[in-house]
């Protein structure tokens, strides 16, 4: 079985950056699927356009555009492309960044795709700082990575504490529900009253649920962005903002810049 080498990923590399023990980089796929073969470490893939699979030998798991998935080190897999077009922006951490900011390993455990919208959202400054790299990218760069591991850290501690049964069709809601999600829809959907639901859902996911619907909408956005098919009202709608003022706004509360300029930087990725 093949190993990978510190970045090194099928396909054809665009670019590539390292900073300070972290590898960037930015892949073309472009064969129909991979050989079976593992990473020399642990790493994430981000898909900015097209329809992948990564397959290991417990599941296969689709990941369209703005999916993100997280690959340890030594773990056997195979991706698959199933669109014309496809390619990807990977995080790789190399073992030695995570002894040099006092990180556990521990942090990142089993391959799996991750669906909280705040590390979503992390990935896209990051991979907005990376297409625009300059004298100040580096300290960004840092920030973004210590943000990062610090919302992984809250990932983790909320998979091994004891939910209600309801606070995982929760999640599955706001992750995957395209209704108009309100207070109401979500207590009828779980049988829970509406005020238990707001009062607890801070505890279940670090942040209140509004904030949370936020965080949720925008990471919707992010792959609609790099279609240059889609106008910018299109995607106000069809990832839930009542109008573009209201998104501009939101948006901006992420990303300090609207999403019309943000799409300019990572423009045909």
């Amino acid at each position: 079985m093949r190993i990978l080498t510190s970045g090194t990923y099928y396909g054809t590399k665009k670019s590539k950056v390292d900073v300070n023990g972290i590898i960037l980089s930015q892949y073309d796929y472009l064969g129909p699927r991979t050989d079976w073969h593992y990473h020399e470490n642990p790493y994430f893939m981000y898909v900015l356009q097209g329809n992948m699979m990564d397959s290991n030998k417990k599941i296969k798991t689709q990941c369209p555009s703005g999916s993100l998935m997280f690959n340890n080190w030594q773990e056997p897999h195979f991706g698959s492309k199933h669109s014309e077009n496809a390619c990807g922006f990977h995080l790789e951490f190399q073992k030695e960044w995570f002894a040099k900011n006092g990180i556990s390993l521990d942090l990142l455990e089993g391959s799996q795709l991750i669906q909280n919208p705040l590390l979503h959202l992390h990935f896209a400054k990051l991979y907005h700082e990376f297409l625009q790299m300059d004298a100040y990218s580096e300290v960004s760069v840092e920030v973004i990575l210590l943000e990062i591991c610090e919302a992984l850290s809250n990932v983790k501690q909320q998979s091994v504490q004891k939910n209600p049964l309801w606070v995982d069709d929760l999640k599955e809601l706001l992750h995957y529900d395209t209704s108009n999600l309100s207070l109401r829809y979500l207590s009828d959907e779980l049988n829970v009253h509406p005020v238990h639901i707001s009062r607890a859902a801070s505890k279940y996911l670090s942040v209140s649920l509004g904030e949370y619907l936020r965080q949720q909408k925008v990471k919707d956005a992010i792959p609609l962005l790099f279609d240059s098919n889609k106008s910018l009202t299109d995607i106000t709608y069809e990832v839930g903002f009542s109008d573009q003022s209201h998104f501009n706004r939101v948006f901006k509360s992420f990303f300090q810049m609207n999403p019309s300029s943000f799409r300019k930087k990572i423009k045909n990725p």
